[in-house]
């Protein structure tokens, strides 16, 4: 089955953040950085990726200004984006095939790769230059 609806991006996110909260490497940043009040943010999050994955205008917020500030309570590294996209696609891949199941794990990495470069590089300037 293929993600097809709401429903389905509200079920991949709550089977996603079951992964995501205990998990060792980046867990913390839902239990210790901030106190994430999951049933408060699935709405959220969930629009982000109606938004993403279905062209429907839901999310009004700046996913690049909610992460920077993350950034600077706990630095996010290499392995803190590697292992997100791999949870992300795990559970994805464990739960819907087909073409929206595919684009939303394209989309993930897409999504992972550019707040990689804005907040870790692109804080240094090009080539390491401030």
């Amino acid at each position: 089955m293929d993600v097809e609806n709401r429903d389905h991006i509200d079920q991949l996110m709550r089977a996603f953040y079951a992964k995501v909260i205990p998990d060792a490497v980046i867990g913390h940043y839902f239990t210790q950085v901030i106190q994430m009040d999951l049933e408060k943010h699935l709405p959220m999050i969930v629009d982000f990726w109606e938004t993403v994955l279905f062209g429907v205008a839901k999310y009004k917020s700046n996913a690049v200004a909610i992460h920077q500030h993350l950034h600077e309570k706990s630095a996010f590294e290499d392995k803190h984006f590697t292992q997100w996209v791999k949870l992300f696609q795990l559970t994805v891949d464990e739960l819907f095939e087909g073409e929206k199941a595919e684009l939303a794990k394209q989309r993930a990495l897409s999504i992972a790769t550019v707040m990689k470069f804005k907040l870790l590089h692109q804080q240094q300037g090009y080539f390491g230059q401030k």
